[in-house]
């Protein structure tokens, strides 16, 4: 893939993302694309850069840090927003600038606890299960509460919003269906008296529905880089 086809397939989803803010009565720039660069190769990620993104998100540490060490020249904002295994969790609080992934209060404690002092709090967001499936990573929808009461009290995390994979559905009204879940509880918790500005939700695939429930930032890997590369 040459840059142009990169470069136009960001303009292009550009594009859509404020044509559904227009159709949704979302505000115009009210939804960040986050691009999903798991598996695709430094080369593309530079390619993506020059075309203007600078949010990336990746899910595999030893991969990631493979790319933010060929990449340290550019102006990158690095997520983690994979599953978080608890003997990751220092090199991820130590190289990431948000981390969208926490389920569970143990995770949030050893980021909170092995962020670097030198380094701005890190932002974070709970992902919760949805679709309650088993298989799937997130806090149960009925424990978020509590979690977040338990990340506020944490000096070296900044909590910014909720996260959520939802069950494929190829039907629109099931994936508007899923992402209300969380939408409604982001909402909930904004009345009262939570301030938060990010609900990270939306993929290659269901983007759209994610827009119309409100998400404020997408992760798009697919429609943005094409297939990624056999691991």
């Amino acid at each position: 893939m040459t840059d142009m086809h990169i470069k136009n397939n960001l303009a292009r989803l550009n594009n859509l993302v404020i044509n559904f803010e227009k159709k949704y009565h979302r505000s115009f720039k009210s939804v960040k694309i986050l691009a999903a660069s798991k598996s695709q190769s430094i080369e593309k990620i530079i390619e993506a850069y020059h075309a203007g993104q600078r949010i990336f998100g990746e899910n595999y540490l030893q991969e990631a840090l493979v790319k933010m060490a060929a990449l340290t020249d550019k102006q990158i904002e690095w997520h983690f927003i994979g599953p978080i295994q608890s003997n990751k969790t220092r090199k991820i609080a130590e190289n990431f600038a948000w981390v969208q992934s926490v389920e569970n209060a143990k995770i949030a404690k050893r980021l909170n606890d092995q962020r670097p002092i030198h380094l701005p709090p890190l932002n974070i967001c709970i992902e919760v299960n949805v679709s309650a499936e088993k298989s799937k990573s997130g806090a149960d929808i009925n424990e978020v509460m509590s979690l977040i009461t338990y990340c506020q009290s944490l000096p070296r995390l900044v909590l910014r919003g909720l996260m959520a994979i939802p069950a494929p559905s190829k039907q629109f009204e099931n994936q508007c269906h899923e992402f209300h879940k969380l939408s409604f509880l982001w909402t909930s918790l904004q009345k009262n008296g939570l301030i938060l500005d990010t609900l990270s939700m939306g993929m290659s695939a269901d983007f759209e529905a994610a827009i119309a429930e409100g998400s404020t930032m997408i992760r798009i890997g697919t429609m943005l880089f094409g297939e990624r590369m056999a691991t």
